[in-house]
């Protein structure tokens, strides 16, 4: 049963409609520990930066919480000093219901920016919220969140620590506006693990970096990005060995990078998954800095839409990003096929063979650039006509 896949020891979650979002939804979520937990977060590089996300670095600076309330609808953001006495009020709203302090309390909004909260209904909200909280509710919380997604994002991971079990769950919403530098969109991580809140945080940022700041749908990075993550002991550990650190971090790294897999997927008006794999770059910075050029170029993505192995949009993309490369030493694959070697095509041959390739829901492109050892890769999405109509009329 989906409820009892994502519960995890000493957390509990609930969801309500509150009336933030359109179409009578659920829009705000709570998601509480027994016990105090070790916590983590890491949020967006961009300067606009929501009140929410200013609030939590506050409340994170002794890495330690217990409590993450969440409204989708509106993101809180670009609305001044209000709007983090606002945030302010949420955090305090949600401790007295919960009987705990209101710096234990972290804060998290996606919607429409520019807009004020409206607090008369989160007032109403926190306390059934409070009153409705289930060891089995943490899939409604990720149905809470959803924006423009057309599905919940969640993931599970089971693992052992001096001998006894523990669980990563992990919970996303995304589909537009993603192309994080430090998180992306929004992301509540739980597990009964005990560790360290040091440990953890090393843990998070490293997992962070290999998943959601390796995907984008369309080159643009919100002002609400925010990673949580809350670890309460439950599981009742000693400190964690190198193998077992070990072990948690890649379960870490599982579930974050089912879950960037996942935002891609239901990437808005998307309808297939590339990943962009840069091979022998002079740097790792150049294998980056290509991979998220290509991966962002809208002709592109156009192309792929299309189904057309239009490699030309690829070199030029290479060519502007920056990186060192050489024109006549590249070589590009779409899956198994190769369209260009060493920068010239192969002819229509080799692109109607890649142009059916193209067909499927998931392919690699894949770029050699024969300069050095370094590799990297970007997941991103085609660039569709829906994309166009979703966020056209986001805001009506």
């Amino acid at each position: 049963m989906e409820n009892e896949q994502y519960t995890v020891p000493g957390f509990k979650a609930s969801a309500t409609i509150a009336g933030l979002k359109k179409g009578n939804a659920l829009d705000m979520g709570l998601i509480v520990s027994e016990t105090e937990a070790a916590a983590g977060g890491v949020f967006t590089t961009n300067k606009v930066r929501a009140a929410p996300v200013i609030l939590c670095e506050r409340h994170l600076e002794k890495g330690r919480a217990r409590a993450i309330i969440v409204n989708a609808g509106n993101a809180n953001a670009c609305t001044g000093a209000r709007g983090l006495d606002d945030a302010l009020t949420t955090a305090d709203l949600a401790a007295e219901a919960l009987g705990i302090n209101s710096g234990e309390v972290l804060v998290a909004s996606t919607g429409v920016i520019g807009q004020p909260l409206n607090m008369e209904k989160v007032e109403k909200a926190v306390p059934v919220l409070a009153g409705n909280l289930s060891s089995k509710a943490i899939p409604r919380t990720a149905r809470a969140m959803m924006t423009t997604d057309s599905f919940p994002k969640m993931s599970r991971f089971d693992g052992q620590a001096g001998g006894r079990p523990y669980r990563i769950v992990g919970i996303a919403k995304g589909a537009g506006m993603i192309m994080p530098e430090m998180a992306t969109t929004l992301c509540f991580l739980l597990t009964d693990i005990q560790i360290e809140p040091e440990d953890l945080k090393k843990a998070l940022l490293s997992s962070t970096n290999a998943t959601f700041n390796r995907i984008t749908v369309d080159g643009d990075t919100s002002t609400n990005d925010t990673v949580l993550i809350l670890a309460n002991g439950l599981t009742g550990n000693t400190s964690l060995s190198e193998q077992e650190m070990g072990l948690f971090s890649r379960g870490l790294r599982q579930v974050m990078g089912d879950l960037a897999r996942m935002i891609v997927l239901d990437g808005e008006g998307a309808t297939k998954l590339i990943r962009v794999e840069i091979k022998n770059a002079a740097s790792a910075s150049d294998a980056l800095r290509a991979a998220r050029t290509v991966a962002n170029s809208s002709l592109v993505k156009t192309a792929i839409y299309g189904q057309d192995p239009n490699w030309g949009r690829i070199m030029a993309a290479l060519g502007r990003s920056g990186i060192n490369m050489i024109e006549e030493r590249v070589d590009i694959w779409i899956d198994q096929v190769r369209i260009v070697s060493r920068g010239l095509g192969r002819g229509p041959a080799a692109e109607k063979e890649a142009a059916a390739v193209m067909c499927k829901k998931e392919f690699t492109l894949s770029i050699d650039l024969h300069e050095g050892v370094y590799h990297d890769s970007i997941l991103t999405c085609d660039l569709t006509h829906e994309y166009v109509s979703i966020n056209a009329d986001y805001r009506t």
